[in-house]
């Protein structure tokens, strides 16, 4: 079978590897849908020491299961909480499983989706990490249940709530798909900020309640505007940058949340926050990193309801061996979410 594989930093090819073996425990799915997420373009260009090279890249994928067991049926489409956590760690006991100590995530550990099959794990199985996708959502709609899990985690640690102002700073496709949970939670308002004109044109399409560019415009003065001076509710940071998330903090009201999307780079993660405006505003900071099965579950749902701009979203669809064109489409900024169709 075709499979894109990672042995290296810039060391990427679409080889011929053989189908893989399912052993006891395990299923296996035909793959139809795998989506190139931000890590996968950092591993190709820059490496990753996680990944056990060489190894089947992809984690935000969906397949039609061939081989069977564990309660799935030949022809269940299937999506996956794709980090997959041990079930017995202080973090899997209370349900945190994205906060696993011994995390195993599929194109790392495991051999991932951007194949024609991959086969699931026994650990996956065990601990709840595969999830049915109801019939009749398209592939390249299906394999986005990942990364919007993920959003999911977000506005669920966040709280986002029916009525909320919320303000999501960086329109990338993380940001985009945060903004586009927020809404499915009720949020009222949606405030988008991002430097980047491509990016500023793509946010504007999904008819968000206002889109700036904070070079241009004070965005905290836009914020007090659009809330009568309170501030928003809720403030995402979804820009890999540490000025955003430095101001952050400033953009909510009193008792609002700021939650830390997108990670700094390692060795250059301080940031340098007010902390009078944490202190009497009583402002909360979380952070988020990844989601949980449970999460993934409810991002099925989202997709399957038909609320969320997922043509949108998956804004390209190739073929698998058009992985290096996904890489040009993403780091050009043209593109969201690039899906591979093997």
């Amino acid at each position: 079978m075709r499979a894109v594989v990672y042995h290296a930093p810039g060391d990427v090819r679409v080889e011929d590897v053989p189908v893989p073996d399912c052993g006891e425990g395990q299923i296996r799915a035909r793959v139809d849908a795998c989506a190139v997420c931000g890590t996968d373009l950092k591993a190709y260009r820059h490496g990753n020491p996680r990944i056990k090279a060489p190894k089947v890249m992809g984690h935000e994928f969906t397949g039609v299961v061939d081989v069977a067991a564990c309660g799935f049926a030949i022809g269940d489409r299937v999506v996956m909480a794709t980090s997959v956590s041990c079930g017995r760690c202080f973090y899997c006991r209370r349900g945190w499983n994205n906060l696993c100590v011994e995390l195993a995530p599929m194109g790392f550990t495991y051999h991932g989706g951007m194949a024609e099959h991959v086969t699931i794990p026994a650990r996956a199985l065990e601990n709840g990490h595969v999830v049915k996708v109801p019939g009749g959502v398209p592939p390249e709609h299906a394999c986005l249940a990942e990364p919007l899990s993920c959003a999911v985690n977000s506005c669920e640690n966040c709280g986002v709530r029916e009525g909320d102002t919320v303000v999501v700073v960086g329109a990338g496709p993380m940001g985009i798909m945060n903004a586009c949970v927020a809404r499915q939670f009720g949020a009222a308002r949606i405030i988008m900020a991002e430097l980047n004109p491509v990016r500023l044109r793509q946010a504007e399409a999904f008819g968000f309640d206002r889109v700036l560019n904070p070079a241009e415009e004070d965005l905290a003065q836009a914020v007090k505007d659009e809330t009568a001076g309170l501030g928003a509710d809720v403030a995402i940071v979804a820009a890999p940058a540490a000025a955003p998330q430095e101001q952050a903090p400033a953009l909510v009201r009193k008792r609002g949340t700021v939650c830390l999307f997108a990670s700094l780079p390692s060795g250059n993660s301080a940031i340098t926050l007010d902390s009078r405006v944490v202190h009497y505003g009583e402002v909360r900071i979380v952070g988020t990193s990844d989601s949980t099965p449970r999460q993934v579950a409810r991002a099925v749902e989202l997709i399957a309801s038909g609320g969320l701009p997922l043509g949108r979203l998956a804004s390209h669809v190739l073929d698998l061996g058009d992985i290096f064109l996904a890489y040009e489409l993403m780091e050009s900024g043209e593109a969201l979410r690039v899906v591979l169709r093997p």
